[in-house]
């Protein structure tokens, strides 16, 4: 509670306060300082389809969103702090539990609080704070993202490449964790591969929990993280990230964007990437002897308002023996919010399960020329999955969708969306197999 009276303290002082590219001193630099954030309204509704002809059918709507407060620059010294909240509007008697925190009750979270200085090209960035990175990132799926405890230091002095060190602590689960039940062995397999914890998601949301607590139920040092991109241009891109989670494993993250000008018209404009994920236990080995590799393609390209690709990956595969251990041996375990695959689908991500080959076919039309900011993507993605996976038995799921985003011209900053899933036997046993039909309408008010 005293978290909150204070965040409340410092949004009286910094409401009414514009932008500023520096304060003059330590009184203008809270005077001075900026206030933004989000309202979001977010409705989902589904209904689960069985080979038993039985359904069940569960949605759920909330209200919430993010308020945050950043004082301007004081010889480059900055903070900042956001304060987040999730509300129940309203929902079926079968609760859809990802928009909610435990027992699917509403909550609030102090979810950014850290200072910053920046010198020259470098900056730094302590404390609570959201983070993007390819495998430890806010998956923001549902009403509230995931945040970390860390620290970041950026350097930009070499032409086009950025360095990136960092140390992160702490975790806090988002809502979309607690689509991942873990009460079996091969529901916590799919949970830690999906981008959370293998021991409890539905239950460690609206904490900071050690990073080691939350994805294994043992704490740890954390993970540390270098990075380096180079971009060239618009049509290189390079990125080599590693990521030492200690007393866990060695992730090492590589991707590459490559863009051309196509020779016969200049109307298309074609695009290839790649990307591998490499995983090696080390130190006490909290995951078990995993050695996972994911490897990764995408070619698209892109005709006037017209954009569409096709990828592909795959991951090596277990043996019966290491499929029997759990599985967890040659998968690529992501558990805190990293989902940068080709190949995932709105809900299916079972291209990180062990030996499971992926496709995604996804095209995207906007319909600006036709004076709406309005834009139309429809995909179908399919998981061939390997019976030694640890995850059901060998089958191949699939999930075909559709994403709308309207940005209507007369209320400025409002964004409106309708998504759709529609996943095939996403698990499946001797008893049949589970898919479901998914809608989601999604407002968001930036301010």
């Amino acid at each position: 509670m005293k978290k909150y009276i204070a965040l409340s303290a410092i949004s009286v002082g910094l409401l009414s306060s514009v932008n500023a590219f520096g304060a003059e001193d330590l009184s203008t630099m809270f005077s001075q300082g900026k206030t933004s954030g989000q309202i979001r309204m977010f409705s989902i509704d589904r209904e689960y389809q069985g080979t038993s002809g039985a359904t069940t059918h569960r949605n759920a709507t909330a209200i919430g969103g993010n308020l945050k407060l950043e004082t301007a620059d004081y010889s480059g010294l900055s903070l900042g702090t956001a304060f987040y909240t999730t509300n129940k509007i309203a929902s079926s008697p079968t609760v859809d539990p990802t928009l909610f925190g435990p027992n699917n009750d509403g909550y609030s979270i102090l979810g950014e609080a850290y200072v910053q200085y920046k010198r020259g090209n470098t900056a730094f960035k302590a404390g609570r704070q959201k983070l993007d990175t390819p495998l430890a990132g806010s998956d923001d799926a549902r009403m509230l993202p995931n945040l970390f405890e860390a620290y970041v230091l950026s350097n930009t002095d070499i032409e086009n490449t950025t360095l990136i060190a960092a140390h992160v602590t702490k975790f806090a689960q988002g809502t979309f964790g607690r689509a991942y039940s873990n009460t079996s062995a091969a529901n916590r397999l799919l949970s830690v591969t999906s981008g959370y914890s293998y021991v409890d998601s539905q239950n460690q949301v609206g904490d900071f929990v050690n990073m080691g607590t939350y994805a294994l139920g043992q704490a740890t040092s954390g993970v540390s993280t270098a990075a380096i991109t180079y971009s060239w241009d618009k049509y290189l891109k390079v990125q080599l990230w590693d990521y030492y989670a200690h007393n866990i494993l060695n992730a090492v993250y590589g991707q590459a964007d490559l863009s051309w000008d196509c020779l016969l018209t200049d109307k298309i404009k074609p695009s290839l990437s790649g990307q591998f994920i490499k995983e090696s236990a080390l130190g006490d080995k909290l995951a078990g002897d995993v050695s996972g590799l994911y490897v990764g393609a995408k070619f698209g390209a892109k005709v006037d308002n017209f954009s569409a690709y096709i990828a592909y990956s795959q991951t090596t595969a277990n043996s019966a023996s290491e499929a029997a251990a759990g599985g967890l041996a040659n998968a690529i375990i992501t558990p805190w919010g990293g989902m940068p695959a080709y190949t995932q689908g709105m809900v299916t991500r079972h291209q990180f399960l062990a030996g499971t080959k992926a496709t995604k076919i996804a095209g995207t039309y906007n319909f600006k020329n036709l004076g709406a900011d309005l834009s139309t993507t429809l995909y179908y993605a399919s998981f061939d999955m390997d019976a030694n996976s640890g995850y059901g038995i060998a089958r191949v799921a699939t999930e075909p969708g559709f994403d709308v985003i309207y940005n209507p011209e007369m209320v400025k900053k409002l964004q409106l969306r309708l998504r759709g899933n529609f996943p095939r036997k996403f698990a499946e046993s001797a008893a049949g197999d589970t898919g479901w039909n998914e809608y989601r309408l999604i407002a968001n008010y930036n301010f």
